[in-house]
């Protein structure tokens, strides 16, 4: 059951050392620019199954902090590939209107292969659109209970329209940049993804080691122990409150970086 933290192989590299505990969105694409080409070397060679949702526990890196780190690098992958990149439409505040206006101009698809324009206006809509359905099928693949993916897209575009409206208030600006020096995160298009992709690559990462259902994973763990430790009270209490506090731990966790114990 304590499969959040380690593999039973040792652990490659993960994204921590990268990513860390950035918040500055340029900060983070940066990281992701010097992130994604090493974990794409090491999935190309083998030495991590890919995608990372089908992984299990006697894999390098199979468990939950390193599939959730993964599988949301998997999803960033299409914006980073974009051509002649034009960053400021994902991060800065005075291109954000226009940003959003694309994005909800274009029409969605179902394509995790993609063809880009050259024209970025037209290619971050695309590429966000298929970093979504790439989750979308991640979680098909991992058994996720497919009530938590049926409006992935259209809740995408609904968080959208409401930045948008955001970005219409007057002095949107100022308190965009205000929000970022209180490491509060405005409604930029980078961090629309970035939280949408992180929320969608958690539940694909629980359920590919636990099941569609973590409750149901707990409490059949909890089973175990009483019947398998129940001659070892002491053992059977000391698991059991390591169960309950690995599960309480993995549902609080808004980031991969909070599995890593301190």
């Amino acid at each position: 059951m304590l499969g959040w933290g380690r593999s039973k192989k040792p652990a490659l590299p993960s994204a921590e050392g990268a990513l860390g505990n950035l918040f500055e969105p340029l900060a983070l694409l940066s990281a992701l620019d010097k992130l994604l080409p090493w974990y794409l070397k090491e999935t190309d060679e083998g030495r991590l199954v890919y995608p990372a949702c089908n992984r299990t526990l006697n894999d390098a890196d199979g468990n939950v902090r390193a599939i959730w780190e993964h599988t949301r690098l998997e999803a960033c992958r299409y914006v980073m590939m974009v051509p002649r990149r034009d960053v400021e439409l994902l991060v800065s505040a005075v291109r954000q209107a226009e940003m959003m206006d694309a994005f909800l101009r274009q029409l969605p698809h179902e394509e995790t292969v993609v063809d880009f324009r050259g024209v970025p206006f037209d290619d971050y809509p695309t590429a966000i659109i298929a970093g979504l359905n790439w989750l979308d099928h991640c979680a098909f693949l991992a058994g996720v209970d497919p009530d938590k993916f049926r409006r992935t897209g259209r809740d995408f575009r609904h968080f959208v329209v409401l930045a948008q409206q955001w970005w219409a208030i007057e002095n949107a600006g100022p308190r965009c940049y205000e929000m970022l020096a209180n490491r509060q995160v405005p409604p930029l298009m980078f961090y629309l993804m970035w939280q949408s992709y992180t929320r969608l690559a958690k539940e694909i990462a629980i359920a590919a080691i636990y099941g569609s259902s973590l409750d149901r994973a707990t409490e059949q763990q909890r089973q175990y122990f009483r019947t398998t430790l129940s001659s070892q009270p002491n053992q059977m209490q000391a698991a059991l409150s390591a169960l309950t506090e690995t599960t309480a731990r993995l549902k609080s966790a808004s980031d991969p970086d909070d599995l890593v114990r301190s």
